[in-house]
């Protein structure tokens, strides 16, 4: 559920609005353990969301490093490359030995 909690501070362009608050909505539903709340707990579910959404808005704005900002593009090939590592693709090509023994 989490997934889409990324790291939002240093990059360039810096994080946008939305991307801060897609981050904030998602930790309120890993937090709340519901993906839609109830019609009873929807108002303290948005509530919520817009709390943290400001917490995170000016925590991501506030914060200083003396990195130089990441690239949005190389950071997502790595994560790319990382899921390739950790959920490889099976070869379902025969190969040529397995082609003759059926034979």
């Amino acid at each position: 559920m989490c997934r889409n909690i990324k790291t939002l501070a240093n990059f360039e362009p810096p994080a946008t609005d939305d991307e801060i608050r897609a981050s904030a909505l998602q930790f309120v539903r890993k937090l709340s353990g519901t993906t839609k709340p109830s019609r009873a707990n929807e108002a303290a579910f948005d509530t919520a969301v817009e709390e943290v959404t400001a917490a995170a808005r000016r925590l991501v704005h506030s914060l200083h490093t003396h990195a130089p900002p990441r690239n949005r593009d190389e950071e997502m090939r790595k994560a790319r490359e990382r899921s390739r590592n950790r959920y490889p693709v099976p070869d379902t090509r025969n190969t040529e030995k397995e082609r003759e023994a059926r034979i």
